[in-house]
């Protein structure tokens, strides 16, 4: 009964009360998976019972290093992934600086407009954003029909089959449909910048670029940092639906990141164990990522977010 008097305690019970159902997902879909992991210690095939099939230790993350060719396989996809995750974390400022010419937008219409035409293309699918790239790419396809019309090119040209400039144009393709959506946090962050910081800046006679350099961008750092800790945290996990619906015979090579080889050793060649070995390696990784940013943070910016 005293518990229930106490108003601070009560209300703090009430708050817990909202977010368990928030943390009673996160069990069920992040936690209780992670019981999959026991397959990497077993010989598994499927679709035989689990209990018949024997005990291996880590015979399966030995398998990924046993020979040279899965070790350059994997090299190769390790080269990827980094490649890949390192372009998408070397420009993560550009949602920032959309946010922040975004704001300098005087008309408010148009303003709007442009924020609900780049914010749209996140909520459509890779099988989409393939649809249109093959609508536009492919040998028969707009580019290609314009080129040879244009007298610039005699042959189609292989867009989306070729192996060169991979990384480039899967870079392109995320930001094109991930852009206007990152840009949404640091539109919420500036909105909540003092705008007596501006009109001081005003009366002083600081030009708009002025007050964007010193003013908006200072004011965007701390969370530009944050999100940059997280994007480190996460550098090993690109993603799978892009790569996968772009793969293809021609770039297959070049295209594989880690969580597509995960997918492709499981569902090509049903080497369930080793997949589930792969990906515990490289969730194993990403925590030490995890720590290692957030201990960067502590140095860098005085605080840590964990």
């Amino acid at each position: 009964m005293k518990f229930f008097q106490n108003k601070k305690k009560w209300n703090s019970f009430k708050m817990f009360l909202y977010v368990l159902p928030f943390i009673a997902l996160v069990l069920v879909f992040s936690y209780y998976p992670l019981y999959g992991w026991v397959y990497a210690f077993f010989d598994y095939k499927p679709p035989k019972p689990f209990s018949i099939h024997d005990f291996v230790g880590l015979k399966w993350f030995k398998s990924l290093v046993e020979n040279p060719i899965k070790i350059q396989q994997l090299l190769q996809v390790l080269k990827n992934t980094f490649a890949m995750s390192g372009i998408t974390l070397a420009t993560s400022w550009l949602p920032m600086l959309f946010a922040v010419f975004m704001n300098e937008l005087r008309c408010v219409p148009f303003r709007k407009f442009v924020q609900t035409v780049t914010t749209l293309p996140n909520f459509i699918s890779w099988v989409l954003v393939y649809s249109v790239a093959y609508s536009l790419f492919n040998s028969t396809g707009m580019a290609n029909t314009l080129l040879q019309t244009l007298g610039i090119t005699t042959e189609p040209v292989l867009f989306l089959q070729s192996s060169e400039h991979v990384w480039l144009t899967m870079w392109l393709w995320l930001t094109w449909k991930n852009l206007g959506w990152s840009a949404i946090m640091y539109i919420a962050a500036i909105s909540g910048i003092d705008d007596e910081m501006y009109q001081a800046a005003k009366v002083d006679g600081a030009s708009r670029m002025q007050m964007i350099w010193y003013i908006t961008i200072p004011s965007l750092l701390p969370t530009y940092f944050v999100l940059l800790m997280l994007n480190i945290a996460n550098f090993l996990s690109n993603g799978m639906e892009q790569y996968y619906v772009f793969q293809n015979a021609f770039n297959k090579e070049t295209i594989q990141v880690l969580d597509l080889y995960v997918y492709n050793t499981a569902m090509g060649s049903g080497s369930y164990s080793v997949s589930v070995a792969i990906s515990m390696l490289k969730s194993v990784v990403s925590v030490i990522l995890l720590f290692f940013a957030n201990g960067m943070s502590k140095l860098i910016r005085g605080e840590s977010f964990l």
